[in-house]
């Protein structure tokens, strides 16, 4: 193994890691050898993913888990106060959390549903890098930070406006941070997943007339998987990104190229 990657010893949190994305994230990075942290809104889930990867890890004592509702700061504040205490310091925080929109209209949008998404889009990503960063600036040993946006951030997102607007504010937050941050030795980046079989997206990826249209525009011609972003989350977690911050990786088959 490169060494850089080698992530023994290292520790990494995962909010929405019991599923999706965040759970290809979470597999790679045991894989590497860090100690992970699995956060996810709904309990039974949360921990049948930590089971899972334990038993995939083979090693139950680099896994541990937590229900957490990232846009409750309450929640947030406890649930990582006890994942240091489990993991012992966090070393690299993965902001990946997030809802979908329902595919409303602007004009028919309550304000209720815009507010829905930005709660745990924009918000979780707020409460959960604070938290984190506090505690690397504590330790002093800097960190890694990693938000999980969209290529709707940089792409018009038709009667999903709300979501759009959301994922390009974290991509702005993430630019900001980095370059206020970067005197901690904590580097921030953000990551773009084009269209991924997920939980949220299995609805649209399974419509003959959405792959009909989208399919013929991304040059890797497949879907993206969850596992597509393992390498990107070593890569962030590890030292080999030492000097790289404020960036936005695009993980999309090169759909927003075509």
């Amino acid at each position: 193994m490169y060494a850089p990657f080698d992530l023994s010893g290292r520790t990494a949190l995962i909010t929405g890691g019991n599923g999706g994305i965040g759970y290809g994230m979470a597999r790679a990075l045991l894989a590497a050898g860090a100690s992970v942290a699995v956060w996810g809104s709904n309990a039974q889930k949360t921990e049948r993913a930590a089971q899972t990867l334990a038993a995939e890890c083979g090693d139950a004592a680099r896994v541990c888990s937590f229900c957490c509702d990232v846009g409750d700061e309450a929640q947030v504040e406890a649930s990582f106060a006890a994942t240091v205490a489990a993991l012992g310091r966090v070393d690299a925080c993965f902001a990946n959390a997030g809802v979908s929109g329902k595919g409303t209209s602007m004009v028919d949008m309550s304000l209720e549903e815009f507010r829905r998404v930005q709660r745990v889009n924009v918000e979780g990503v707020f409460l959960t890098f604070r938290a984190a960063a506090r505690h690397m600036q504590e330790h002093g040993q800097g960190g890694s930070l990693v938000a999980t946006a969209s290529t709707a951030a940089v792409e018009g997102a038709a009667r999903n406006s709300h979501y759009g607007a959301s994922k390009g504010a974290v991509t702005a937050y993430v630019r900001a941070l980095a370059v206020e941050l970067a005197r901690h030795r904590i580097r921030v980046n953000s990551i773009l997943p084009g269209w991924i079989v997920t939980d949220m997206t299995e609805g649209s990826v399974a419509n003959p007339k959405f792959a009909s249209a989208v399919l013929p525009r991304i040059p890797a011609r497949r879907w993206g998987e969850i596992d597509d972003f393992g390498g990107i989350a070593v890569y962030l977690a590890s030292a080999a990104s030492a000097y790289t911050t404020g960036e936005q990786f695009l993980i999309d088959g090169g759909y927003t190229k075509f």
